[in-house]
């Protein structure tokens, strides 16, 4: 290495500095001075490094001397910017959205037995609707940004189709529980629309999971897979759960029953394999299974085993409908919360990306 020397006189040859005038970066201080954004950062150990006493830096960290990579243990990521409405969304857009497919699918099989469980599904389906853009609208902050999002209809973007879906399936909703009390004319448009709130009603349960699976927080890009199947199968059951606390005939209730069990099976089912997905890397299960996003996690499947046995048991009676109806709506709620709140502690976590991607890299997703 060369240097001019302060008087022009020519290049003069250093080496390695003393510890007099280095301070560990291999720099003379007496010729210049670090300044800038940079100039306090600690480097990493290099081999000549090693051999110097620097007065500045008496330690130098590097990757050997941490348990695992990060970045001066801070957070890599920000954390979701979303309240406690969203997960609320999460949970009633379920309702509703499985709900009015509930009902399209008792309009199409048995459309006089069961017109009991069809009007109450449109009902629910509309004011699920109302109740989930107040909570979006919430968390934005004002309704002129929620109709902001509907200026632009991508496809590739879930929260694009999402907001689009909200807004089709409240309008289908709402046409199809307003249609009776229209002429006779409307009639067969309001059958037609519940049957399209049933579709759209699919795709507002499932397609927040697939929205926060395209997020760079650990926990929730690793389950990517499993996200709108959790999504879906918690807001049937949800769905099935909420329809038991109404009295209905007996077909009906048989049905409701039948298809709150199905749901509770699916979830606790995507309970599991979602978290065996995260455990692929340790770190970014942590938030499933430690603070209190785990405990969420461990309450939703206590609830989700108590629901089943209740629902398995014999006989038939109110108290019954009741119990296994809040234990499912309840476990259905600690699932969205916990999912929530583990991609919030998930990306405060200053390592669990780094841990992600080095594990992660090359195998094929």
């Amino acid at each position: 290495m060369t240097e001019q020397n302060s008087r022009g006189s020519g290049p003069k040859s250093i080496g390695f500095l003393t510890g007099d005038t280095d301070d560990g970066r291999n720099i003379d201080t007496t010729l210049g001075t670090l300044s800038g954004e940079a100039a306090s950062q600690a480097t990493l150990a290099t081999k000549h490094d090693v051999v110097l006493h620097s007065k500045a830096f008496p330690y130098v960290p590097s990757s050997q001397s941490q348990a695992s990579p990060s970045y001066y243990n801070q957070p890599l990521l920000k954390q979701p910017v979303w309240i406690w409405s969203i997960p609320a969304y999460f949970y009633v857009g379920g309702v509703a959205g499985v709900g009015a497919t509930l009902g399209a699918a008792a309009q199409l099989m048995a459309p006089k037995s069961m017109r009991s469980l069809v009007i109450r599904s449109r009902w629910v389906a509309i004011i699920g609707g109302v109740i989930s853009s107040g909570l979006l609208i919430h968390d934005l902050g004002r309704p002129a940004r929620f109709l902001n999002m509907l200026r632009v209809f991508r496809v590739s973007s879930p929260m694009s189709m999402g907001s689009w879906i909200l807004s089709a399936f409240s309008s289908a909703a709402g046409a199809a529980a307003l249609a009776p009390f229209g002429p006779k004319l409307l009639q067969p448009l309001g059958e037609a629309a519940g049957v399209l709130a049933g579709l759209f009603g699919l795709g507002l349960s499932g397609y927040t999971g697939v929205l926060i699976s395209q997020t760079a927080v650990p926990v929730w890009q690793e389950s990517y897979r499993t996200n709108p199947i959790l999504f879906l199968a918690s807001g049937a059951a949800a769905a099935g759960s909420f329809f038991e606390f109404f009295r209905l005939n007996a077909r009906e209730s048989h049905a409701v029953e039948r298809f709150a069990l199905m749901g509770k099976f699916l979830e606790f089912a995507a309970l599991l394999v979602l978290q065996a997905e995260a455990r692929r890397v340790s770190r970014v299960a942590r938030p499933l299974e430690e603070g209190f996003s785990g405990f969420l996690w461990r309450a939703a499947k206590l609830a989700i085993i108590a629901g089943i046995a209740v629902s398995v048991l014999p006989g038939k009676s109110r108290a019954k409908s009741v119990v296994s109806g809040v234990l499912g709506s309840a476990a259905s709620l600690f699932v969205r919360f916990g999912v929530f709140y583990a991609g919030k502690a998930s990306a405060r976590d200053p390592r669990a990306s780094f841990e992600q991607q080095r594990q992660l890299s090359g195998r094929p997703r």
